[in-house]
């Protein structure tokens, strides 16, 4: 075990692997989330031909908001959600519970992209943060709901300034900078330089519990929900969309498409996104000795400024969960069960926590788990229709998703009734990102971008590389 504890994070262990590997030996694969007593019992599959109104495809965030929020629009409409595994089983249940207002993956790329519309989205945004936190409250959604803000970190000296100014400039009422000394008594790392606390449109919640809960409020009002009952394909026909599955045809007026970066039921979206894979890591339920050892007494959740970031927060519980940097694209580009477990990836990310906390050299890592998320080259979601303004579709959330499928889902809804709304005039709304292109040219040019993000962050200045700034010229970017 090393004994000194380096500036910054990097590829290479800082300690000795064996070591590390004893802390993540017997750590369940299953994501922590959905590791619960309190997840339900399957929905039965389809068997047989239906008709309905709406058919949503998917049956995770995006989808079960599109559901509840087209049963509250009317009442009387018949809705039906085909899910291909279990609701929430997916992104929705094991991503790490960072529920932001953003919908433009963060204040930067939002300017970078969306400059001449910034406070539209930034109103809209703030009506859907807002929309999520009324329908917790009036499902009695048990979500774990806490909106205790985020402490923002540098790791390198280059990090600080920037962290200072948006400090400083931010309307937020709670946003506050901290030099060296004041953000190591916020949480006491030895890699911490600097810090910005920011609370408004920061929050957290269990994911798997949110989708339990909009799935257990959509059977209320009247959903039909089948599970185990993928979607093998659309079909037109002159007064309707044919949605067919292996247990029978289901005949719908509109359908809403919420499969994000699963293999996409219109060819015109393949192109669109990418499956990355990002991982986590949970640690024991820690004391409250430990936790003041490294004073980390406060509910807020933390992460790093560097491209390749991490992500920690609290559970209720008092585990720590610690996840991010490393963002995986698999060759191929298939979504693969396989590809949840990443050994290295778990050691990275052991490394990267007994670097950040040494003080905690004794915990021990109940689980270890991956997930996809569909990655967009712009990091925003595209949304749009197909198949004569019967079909929506709301995907490429890219990791952002907690909060933003809930405008997705309004946005599908928007589009399928041809209303004219503050979201569909937003011209973020109307635009596509760059494609990504394909096998085998898509493998060696993320990679590419990886290794250039990588080298951008151990740059002293952390200036962009030459790939990145020609790259953000048309319009592509990639972090973790």
């Amino acid at each position: 075990m090393s004994t000194s504890t380096p500036r910054g994070y990097g590829h290479d262990l800082q300690h000795d692997a064996a070591w590390l590997q004893s802390k993540i030996t017997g750590a369940s694969p299953t994501p922590f989330w959905l590791d619960s007593p309190a997840r339900p019992a399957p929905r039965p599959a389809l068997s047989g031909d239906a008709r309905a109104d709406l058919v949503v495809v998917g049956a995770g965030y995006c989808g079960l908001w599109a559901a509840l929020i087209a049963m509250e629009r009317d009442p009387g409409r018949s809705v039906i959600v085909l899910e291909a595994r279990q609701a929430g089983w997916a992104a929705s249940g094991r991503n790490g519970g960072f529920c932001e207002m953003s919908l433009t993956h963060g204040e930067v790329n939002g300017a970078r992209h969306f400059a001449g519309e910034l406070p539209a989205i930034e109103q809209v945004a703030r009506a859907n943060f807002r929309g999520l936190e009324r329908s917790i409250e009036r499902y009695g959604i048990d979500a774990e709901y806490e909106n205790t803000g985020i402490l923002v970190v540098a790791t390198e000296e280059h990090q600080v300034d920037p962290l200072r100014a948006a400090a400083h400039a931010s309307p937020d009422p709670d946003s506050r900078f901290f030099d060296r000394d004041q953000v190591r008594e916020q949480v006491d790392s030895p890699l911490y330089l600097a810090g910005r606390f920011k609370k408004d449109g920061y929050s957290f919640v269990h994911p798997a519990k949110l989708a339990w809960g909009l799935r257990r409020a959509c059977l209320d009002l009247g959903v039909q929900i089948y599970e185990h009952t993928p979607v093998r394909g659309l079909v037109r026909s002159s007064r309707d969309v044919q949605v067919r599955t292996d247990g029978g045809t289901i005949r719908a007026r509109k359908v809403a498409l919420a499969t994000n970066g699963f293999p996409a039921l219109l060819a015109r979206n393949q192109w669109f996104s990418v499956p990355i894979y990002d991982y986590a890591l949970m640690t024991q339920p820690l004391t409250d000795a430990q936790l003041e050892a490294i004073g980390w007494t406060g509910r807020h959740g933390i992460t790093d400024s560097s491209r390749e970031f991490h992500y920690y927060r609290k559970s209720a519980d008092n585990r720590i969960l610690f996840g991010g940097y490393d963002a995986i694209y698999h060759r191929g580009g298939k979504v693969r069960g396989a590809q949840e477990q990443r050994p290295e990836t778990f050691l990275r990310l052991a490394d990267h926590f007994l670097s950040t906390f040494p003080q905690l050299q004794d915990i021990t890592f109940t689980h270890a788990w991956g997930g996809m998320i569909d990655m967009s080259t712009n990091l925003v979601a595209f949304h749009g229709t197909a198949m004569g303004g019967h079909v929506a579709y709301s995907a490429g959330f890219t990791g952002l998703g907690v909060g933003a499928t809930r405008f997705g889902a309004e946005t599908m809804l928007d589009l399928l009734e041809g209303d004219e709304t503050p979201r569909t005039r937003l011209a973020m709304v109307g635009s596509k990102p760059m494609p990504v292109p394909p096998e085998p040219l898509a493998y060696p040019l993320i990679q590419l971008m990886r290794r250039a993000v990588a080298k951008s962050d151990a740059r002293h200045d952390g200036r962009d590389t030459f790939l990145l700034r020609l790259a953000d010229r048309f319009g592509v970017g990639f972090d973790s």
